[in-house]
């Protein structure tokens, strides 16, 4: 299990600062500041549109259009369902639903415990 680091502008411009130069770091930046606080935090979005020269939007836009990053730290245990339409097509919405009765919990949210 990762050991994610507290929010730091700091830490979060040495994780930007390598990728500076390269083509299409957005991607790459993003899943580095993931990999180093657990979640891609709203703080980061404005530096990282900054050093790229892009919009606020466009950032928050690719980070919550993509289910892989979270914008909140995840829970102890991840559970991830399919939701492409071939597997809803093959009953992953039953499967969905079934974990969500189960499981007491909205897809996408975390329990307390």
């Amino acid at each position: 299990m990762n050991q994610h680091r507290p929010f730091s502008a700091d830490i979060l411009d040495d994780v930007i600062r390598p990728h500076l130069g390269n083509d299409g770091p957005l991607l790459p930046i993003l899943h580095d500041i993931q990999e180093t606080f657990g979640c891609v935090p709203k703080e980061a979005v404005p530096p990282v549109a900054e050093a790229l020269n892009l919009s606020r939007a466009e950032v928050h836009g690719v980070v919550t259009f993509y289910h892989d990053f979270r914008e909140l730290p995840p829970g102890r245990n991840v559970l991830k369902i399919c939701r492409a339409e071939a597997c809803q097509a093959a009953g992953g919405n039953a499967v969905a639903a079934h974990v969500e009765k189960r499981l007491g919990v909205a897809l996408g949210a975390t329990t307390a415990d």
